[in-house]
């Protein structure tokens, strides 16, 4: 699985969505950049496609940001990267039993990868980071 620097920043900032109090006021796009060290303007883009996929809404004016669209446990990884980088390449067919052997291990491959990607929330991932003890 290859992960753009794109869907990355997507994941992040989504999480630091997720770890904000109902109550919160929306999360303004110059704190999500400063704190997980995303340059501006793209994060402007990213959460401009998120927004477009109905995963987060913006409210607007001097106390405006972004705000998630739906509960967090709503929202998959794999939510994330579909709207970032669209659905995954389907693999070609190819001829012979060597191809076709390949072909069952990156398929199983592919349905792993998508189990943890659908199965993980990014509440699962604003709670993991929220309680996590990082003592050294």
């Amino acid at each position: 699985m290859k992960l753009s620097a794109k869907a990355e920043y997507a994941c992040l900032a989504m999480i630091e969505l997720a770890k904000r109090a109902p109550n919160d006021s929306p999360a303004r796009i110059h704190e999500i950049a400063e704190f997980h060290k995303i340059p501006e303007r793209y994060l402007v883009q990213i959460l401009l496609q998120l927004k477009g996929a109905g995963l987060v809404s913006s409210v607007r004016g001097s106390m405006g940001g972004y705000l998630l669209a739906k509960p967090a446990e709503g929202i998959a990884l794999a939510d994330i990267l579909t709207a970032i980088d669209g659905p995954e390449a389907i693999l070609r067919d190819r001829e012979g039993p060597s191809a076709r052997a390949l072909a069952t291990v990156w398929a199983r491959l592919r349905e792993a990868e998508q189990a943890v990607l659908t199965g993980t929330s990014i509440a699962n991932l604003a709670f993991e980071d929220a309680t996590r003890d990082w003592t050294i």
